[in-house]
């Protein structure tokens, strides 16, 4: 707003050095060589990851038709200018109402933005032009590593930002980029085809952000697509459908940046419109538009 290579060591075998002894009247003698010291054994190699997964926490959005999204796994940020346009200049007023994010009552979460017919204020002093929701697991449900997924449908157009997404949870005392984000999932209007996953932190963020395009081929928002991150130790890696598209380590970053993703992260789903990366939506854009979530997961690898 997405294996560790072990590292091994080898001991050489140390040479073993070979007397001669002179005797007198011209003859000589060879003693017989020191036998070879043992070579000392290689360290045990870190053990690789296992790849295998097991379901910790999830949400299948399998609440009744018109109910907003569950009180014990979500918060809703609200609001525009409260927020100085969530420091991108975006259109959307985000509220709680179920208009912008309820259950479908066939297994969907949807969340919609739409021409706001009551707007709250915009980061310019006038009101929004659009409603819509951002919903956020911060309190609730969180993770370290392992593996982090969504299904999702996402919907296209001029100006239309949905995303998938992780703070760190020390947010509040350690403002951002401090505290880290992890985009698993951007997808903007112009780039109809391609998804990004995107790391934010301490002198690279924002337009510095270290980021990577996937070209799925064709259009994004034709189907559902899983979005990912595996989080390990000093790594994340970014897939689409089982596919990794990006890996990042400490050593991916600028010269003397830190590497803040060695903590607690909570999840965040939103569906922006406007804003400095997609621009403002025009009269191509299709609205209402709908993102669907079929489902959010949290897996521990084994």
């Amino acid at each position: 707003m997405n294996k560790p290579n072990p590292v091994w060591r080898h001991t050489l075998p140390a040479i073993a050095a070979v007397l001669t002894a002179c005797g007198g009247g011209g003859g000589s003698a060879t003693a017989a060589p020191a036998p070879a010291p043992a070579p000392a054994p290689a360290p045990a190699p870190a053990p690789a990851p296992s790849n295998k997964w097991t379901l910790v926490w999830s949400d299948e959005f399998d609440g009744a038709a018109g109910t907003v999204p569950k009180a014990a796994n979500w918060n809703h940020d609200l609001g525009n200018a409260e927020n100085n346009g969530w420091g991108n200049h975006e259109f959307q007023y985000y509220t709680a109402d179920a208009r912008n994010a309820q259950h479908d009552g066939a297994g969907m979460l949807v969340i919609t933005a739409e021409k706001a017919s009551n707007p709250g204020p915009c980061w310019n002093a006038k009101p929004c032009d659009y409603t819509s929701a951002r919903i956020h697991t911060n309190g609730k449900v969180g993770f370290t590593y392992g593996k982090v997924e969504a299904r999702m449908k996402l919907p296209h157009g001029q100006g239309i930002w949905p995303a998938f997404w992780t703070l760190g949870t020390d947010i509040a005392t350690n403002p951002w980029p401090k505290s880290g984000e992890i985009d698993i999932m951007e997808f903007v209007g112009q780039t109809p085809n391609t998804v990004y996953g995107t790391l934010h932190g301490p002198g690279y963020s924002g337009a510095q952000g270290i980021s990577k395009p996937n070209d799925l081929g064709g259009p994004v928002a034709a189907d559902f697509h899983v979005f990912t991150i595996i989080k390990r130790p000093n790594e994340i890696i970014w897939q689409v459908d089982g596919k990794d598209f990006h890996r990042l380590t400490p050593a991916s970053l600028p010269s003397g940046a830190n590497w803040v993703f060695e903590k607690p992260f909570f999840v965040i789903l939103n569906l922006a419109v406007g804003g400095d990366w997609p621009g403002a939506p025009d009269a191509t854009t299709p609205l209402p538009a709908v993102m669907k979530v079929d489902w959010v997961r949290i897996y521990k690898e084994d």
